[in-house]
């Protein structure tokens, strides 16, 4: 006894027209081959992802120091611009 006979393919097919309908097939069709194509191109990219790719030139770079936090600066005059002493 097989498992598939050809009379199941075609209860299975008249079954499946019975409930999706002769409109709804095509749609559903794009959208399965939509999805295999975006599942092919991810799995295609993990498996460059994975590979380590070949160095051209060594990377060169710099080290920036953070900027010096700002001083403490005695409030000026306002009429002449000058320091004020503010231990008086």
């Amino acid at each position: 006894m097989r498992a598939l006979e050809p009379w199941h393919l075609i209860v299975l097919l008249v079954v499946v027209l019975i409930l999706f309908g002769g409109k709804r097939l095509p749609d559903a069709a794009r959208g399965l081959g939509r999805s295999m194509r975006i599942f092919k191109s991810e799995v295609k990219q993990m498996h460059d992802d994975d590979t380590p790719a070949k160095p051209t030139s060594p990377v060169e770079g710099r080290i920036v120091e953070p900027p010096a936090p700002p001083r403490a600066t005695p409030p000026a005059d306002v009429r002449t611009g000058e320091q004020r002493d503010s231990s008086a």
